[in-house]
């Protein structure tokens, strides 16, 4: 007969890879679920943010404002929809690539919201905007270098 310290050691040693498998598989839930919180919350900052470009875009239109403001409106307004776009992606590969191109849409929106406040062609506070697509710009820059590094984990673990 064996001992219950001999038979929890086997029942450990058998079970053990179950475990970890169990594990993993807990943690890539959450992490799966954090992503999905962060998209979340980055699509509906682009949002607020998209609506924050469109007054500002008004406000120019009345200050006669068109070239700029045009830009700015473009790039702006796309942010958000190359996020919706990346949530119905139809692979990792193709929603790297909506993340990415919404990023540099937040970048570019960043620059004519910089042109238009140093250049004072329209003397408007711009500080509201500049944060908030300072803080897209963060959002979607650690996205795509989660994924990318998601991505890269999966095809340097199914190589080996």
């Amino acid at each position: 007969m064996l001992s219950v310290e001999l038979c929890d050691l086997l029942i450990c040693v058998l079970f053990w890879p179950v475990y970890i498998e169990f594990v993993a598989s807990l943690c890539a839930k959450q992490n799966h679920l954090n992503h999905m919180e962060t998209i979340s919350k980055v699509l509906d900052l682009s949002f607020e943010f998209s609506l924050k470009i469109i007054s500002l875009y008004k406000e120019l239109i009345k200050q006669q404002e068109y070239v700029i403001s045009k830009q700015l409106f473009r790039s702006a307004t796309s942010i958000g929809a190359n996020i919706e776009e990346g949530n119905a992606a139809q692979s990792k590969k193709d929603f790297i690539t909506k993340m990415s191109i919404a990023s540099k849409e937040a970048r570019e929106s960043k620059y004519w919201l910089r042109l238009l406040d140093r250049s004072k062609f329209v003397d408007l506070d711009y500080s509201f905007a500049l944060s908030l697509v300072e803080h897209l710009i963060n959002m979607l820059t650690k996205i795509v270098k989660t994924s990318q590094e998601s991505l890269n984990d999966k095809k340097s673990g199914s190589t080996q």
